[in-house]
């Protein structure tokens, strides 16, 4: 079977489409975003496929594409739209897939389920993306709690932001996780200088193990 990968975060707004968009293009892979929160800017799937210069046929098409802004249990309900979890299923491609969800892992889909749910029902890796500023280990930690327990396996911990040398190694220590890399911020993000950060800041080969 082709590599899978779930491509999560501690929190929304973290730089988790950037880094999607980075491993997507250095697996020569295919990407898919699930759900879609908001249309009126430059979607996630948009946003990809321009930093990762990725043909139209490497960005699969989401799932749901809700207009409201909004976590996606709220921009369902505001959009009249039900989402069905129980069918949500990675597409079947002959490439590599990384699939990123929406927020942090306990996001709701719906009122009665978070996204945490539909990845322990998957048993896809997950690659965990934490930002290096202040809090990142409260949530990188309770985040890997969140997945262990829903034994959920973990690929590692993607950083991005400024180098914190002791906040990245006290994580990777209490966490029990690998430290994959950081991606640094970029300005300006082009899609060559992205291309180029994450050929310098992370081995490709670790994101092909399969979590023991």
């Amino acid at each position: 079977m082709k590599t899978r990968i779930v491509v999560t975060g501690t929190d929304t707004g973290i730089g988790k489409t950037i880094f999607s968009a980075a491993l997507t293009d250095a697996l020569d892979g295919c990407y898919w975003k699930p759900v879609q929160s908001g249309l009126d800017e430059e979607t996630d799937s948009e946003t990809v496929a321009r930093l990762g210069q990725l043909s139209a046929d490497r960005i699969l098409p989401e799932a749901y594409r809700l207009a409201t802004p909004a976590s996606p249990h709220l921009s369902a309900r505001i959009d009249g739209v039900t989402i069905a979890p129980e069918h949500l299923s990675p597409p079947a491609v002959d490439r590599p897939l990384v699939i990123e969800g929406a927020g942090g892992l306990l996001v709701p889909l719906t009122e009665r389920m978070v996204f945490a749910s539909v990845f322990a029902r998957w048993q896809i890796p997950v690659v965990l993306c934490a930002r290096t500023g202040l809090g990142t280990i409260n949530h990188t930690l309770l985040s890997l709690e969140a997945l262990r327990r829903r034994a959920i396996p973990v690929l590692g911990v993607a950083f991005i932001g400024d180098a914190q040398e002791d906040s990245e190694a006290v994580l990777s220590e209490l966490g029990a996780v690998r430290r994959l890399g950081r991606l640094p911020r970029l300005d300006p993000l082009t899609p060559d200088r992205l291309r180029r950060a994450f050929a310098e800041n992370f081995n490709i080969a670790d994101f092909l193990e399969v979590p023991a």
